[in-house]
């Protein structure tokens, strides 16, 4: 099998994958990388990477995305870790910070601004420091590990929540994606070995809780519950309804979305 470089999300909700992937002998044809989001999208961009746990918003941007795996973050319901978070109800937010880590959040923010929410505050691209500017009318969207600190806020808008409200569908906020074909027995490990990663998400939480856990969080119930983790039908549903939506207000061209012979369960 060929060698591949990957680069996968470090957040909480990616230890599932890490683990199985090095746990698996697919260790011995990678290189694997741990980033946050934005730099997983932008490295697959650049072709710096093979495959990557990217943001589905950085799909149209891609000249031949493929995806590989049948597995996604997801949620199908409150996903506790991507939310809009303020200390005055929504119709009194001026400003949004929107998190720098983040693309895909951004935009399903925006879409829900403009299409659920009915409303146009100013949206402010953030920089690393920006969760103390959070206070009086300026909210912001704050996503993975870090947003668990801020879940006592007396306003909390869990963006996979009001989707599920909004479409009656889950979300996807990444997908492992190539951006050119990829060796189908390379495709069939590495969905065994996130299988087997999946396999052990009671262990990996005993291993955060201390780090995590809180009267308004738990690792163990987040990793089983809040986010989920298959790629269905659903999934591929929701992902298409909101590159719809994206590319539609984005002006450019819905893309074309493959998916290996293996991820197509």
């Amino acid at each position: 099998m060929q060698n591949y470089n990957i680069s996968a999300v470090s957040y909480l909700n990616t230890k599932p994958f890490i683990f199985g992937i090095e746990q698996s002998s697919l260790m011995k044809q990678i290189r694997l990388f741990q980033d946050f989001p934005a730099l997983c999208a932008q490295k697959l961009l650049k072709d710096e990477v093979d495959i990557a746990l990217v943001p589905v918003a950085v799909i149209p941007y891609l000249t031949s995305p493929h995806i590989v795996a049948d597995y996604c973050i997801g949620a199908d319901g409150p996903v506790k870790t991507v939310c809009l978070f303020s200390q005055v109800p929504l119709e009194e937010i001026k400003t949004i910070y929107l998190d720098y880590q983040s693309r895909t959040s951004v935009q399903l923010l925006q879409i829900l601004c403009r299409e659920y929410w009915n409303i146009s505050p100013k949206m402010v691209d953030a920089y690393p420091g920006y969760t103390s500017e959070i206070s009086g009318d300026a909210a912001g969207v704050i996503i993975g590990d870090r947003a668990v600190a801020f879940l006592h806020y007396p306003y909390v808008y869990d963006l996979a929540e009001i989707w599920k409200d909004y479409t009656g569908l889950p979300f996807v906020f990444a997908a492992w994606v190539a951006n050119k074909p990829i060796d189908d027995d390379f495709i069939q490990h590495f969905n065994l070995a996130l299988d087997k990663g999946l396999h052990k998400r009671h262990e990996i939480a005993a291993r955060y809780k201390d780090v995590f856990d809180n009267s308004y969080f738990s690792t163990d119930y987040y990793l089983m519950h809040n986010i989920s983790y298959s790629f269905d039908t659903p999934k591929k549903e929701a992902m298409l309804l909101f590159l719809k939506k994206y590319t539609e207000n984005a002006g450019i061209p819905m893309p074309e979305v493959h998916f290996s012979e293996w991820a197509t369960s």
